[in-house]
């Protein structure tokens, strides 16, 4: 196994599309080889990870569609991560990305996976740092992460991601004060999408505003209007997304902080790994039938029944 691992992830940094599918496949469903795989990897990538969230109906796969169009018209290869909701019964599934980016989907130069978020919290995938590394391996300039737009706790995008992008519509006008101190926090570049709405100009002012507020003697963050479905803004939108990841170069406090996130989240998930949600479940079902049942009480004795 170590010899196939090792092939594996000299075929992944070749760029290899179907290597590269079945190195994610191995870390997601944590398959043999997958910790020997992960520990083969290098911090030498120069991929940078750009992470698009926002509220549901912000057009976020439009979005990046479109810069998928821009960037494949500068010879950029790019790989996407879609994470898709995943039904908190059956742990399934809608993976309609694939249906909005299926044109790129024969692009030699584009790499796109989407991925289920079964029942992890903060609308990203359980396993995305380390498919997210396992994919900076391969030759790829830039790395989208799509999330699934679960509102407030999606701030851990920002523990992963290089430049976060912030989508909203003209419809959340008024609900910019309530988002305020939680997705609205994590932004490095703002995007009013289907700025050819009503009341875009309104939303657009309240984010300058917001931006103003929070600004620094030698920063901003950017508010840039997008109508995706017609590649308006797009450029402009590139053009910032750039700019800010060449200021973060010179930033290592940024680095530091990232790296500190993607570990506290990997520490986090590895003492958590003995622990069975099923299990979890079963046990629960008959212990909350009893008269004298306390969660707390339950929860400190399954936790030290699974040390």
């Amino acid at each position: 196994m170590r010899h196939n691992i090792t092939q594996l992830h000299e075929q992944v940094k070749a760029g290899n599309f179907l290597a590269i599918a079945r190195g994610v496949t191995i870390v997601e469903n944590s398959l043999p080889g997958y910790e020997s795989l992960l520990l083969s990897l290098h911090e030498t990538r120069h991929a940078r990870v750009i992470g698009i969230t926002g509220p549901p109906g912000a057009g976020k796969s439009t979005l990046v569609s479109a810069l998928l169009h821009h960037w494949l018209r500068e010879n950029k290869k790019i790989a996407v991560l879609a994470v898709d909701p995943s039904s908190p019964f059956n742990y399934g599934a809608l993976l309609g990305d694939r249906i909005r980016m299926s044109e790129y989907y024969t692009n030699p130069n584009i790499f796109i996976r989407s991925l289920a978020t079964r029942g992890a919290l903060g609308g990203l995938s359980a396993k995305i740092i380390e498919i997210t590394d396992l994919i900076r391996e391969a030759p790829f300039d830039i790395i989208m992460v799509e999330t699934v737009g679960v509102g407030q706790s999606e701030v851990e995008i920002a523990g992963l991601a290089d430049c976060t992008i912030v989508a909203l519509v003209p419809e959340a006008g008024d609900e910019v004060q309530t988002l305020k101190a939680g997705v609205m926090e994590i932004a490095d570049i703002f995007v009013v999408n289907k700025a050819d709405r009503a009341d875009a100009e309104g939303l657009y002012r309240n984010l300058r505003i917001l931006a103003h507020e929070k600004s620094t003697e030698t920063h901003e963050t950017p508010v840039i209007k997008t109508v995706a479905t017609e590649n308006t803004g797009i450029e402009e939108l590139a053009t910032e997304i750039d700019k800010f990841l060449e200021t973060q170069k010179q930033q290592p406090a940024k680095r530091l902080h990232l790296m500190t996130e993607k570990c506290w989240q990997l520490i986090t998930a590895q003492r958590m790994k003995n622990i069975n949600h099923n299990v979890l479940k079963s046990e629960l079902a008959t212990a909350i039938l009893k008269d004298d049942f306390n969660l707390y009480a339950f929860t400190k004795d399954f936790l030290n029944r699974s040390q």
